[in-house]
């Protein structure tokens, strides 16, 4: 599997350190040219591969780590998503929910990457706690996944555990979902809720 990381401000680069930390190579982009990424990549570690959107968007499995509002522009990349796993880590905090309708927020991403596999993890951290080592007291640091795709979710379960977290899988988009969303100006129920498992 190849991986991607679209945007890098503080919750890209975090993402980052976590696969630098486990040398697992990731391409990150923007919008702008790879070169404007190359020093904040090359502080990460060697592992992070500064690349144009469309070339980072070959990647199998692509994290959505940009503003939500955002989020439709990266979806206008590809006419087709098909056989991609998207990570959606965006939070849609102060979006009106005209704007959301009566779905989830990772439903309406979903909605815009055609033919893709969405998968809503990794966003329930403020990028300080994310991007430390998942190694907390001998226990691992919990990270929410939800899908309408359990054999995508089960794939992001298997990249989160390799790099160090314990997964927890909370089912759909429209249940599990609504609880590491935010919604207008509230957040879902698990949002910055920093979990240990121990096995």
């Amino acid at each position: 599997m190849t991986y991607a990381i679209v945007g890098f401000g503080k919750i890209g680069q975090a993402l980052a350190r976590t696969f630098a930390r486990r040398g697992i190579e990731v391409s990150v982009a923007t919008t702008s040219d790879p070169e404007s990424l190359a020093s904040r990549a090359a502080a990460i570690g060697l592992a992070i591969r500064p690349a144009t959107l469309a070339d980072a968007i070959k990647a199998d499995v692509i994290f959505l780590a940009v503003r939500f509002e955002a989020h439709s522009d990266v979806a206008k990349a590809l006419p087709d998503w098909q056989g991609k796993i998207i990570v959606d880590v965006t939070n849609a905090y102060g979006v009106p929910l005209e704007k959301l309708g009566d779905q989830a927020s990772a439903q309406v991403v979903a909605n815009a990457f055609a033919g893709g596999r969405v998968v809503k993890g990794f966003n329930h951290l403020v990028a300080g706690v994310l991007e430390q080592d998942p190694d907390v007291h001998g226990g691992r640091r919990v990270v929410f996944l939800a899908s309408e795709d359990e054999a995508a979710a089960t794939e992001i379960g298997k990249l989160a555990d390799n790099l160090g977290f314990a997964p927890i899988n909370l089912g759909g988009l429209s249940a599990g979902g609504l609880l590491v969303q935010a919604r207008e100006n509230k957040w879902g129920h698990l949002i910055f809720k920093d979990l240990v498992k121990f096995d």
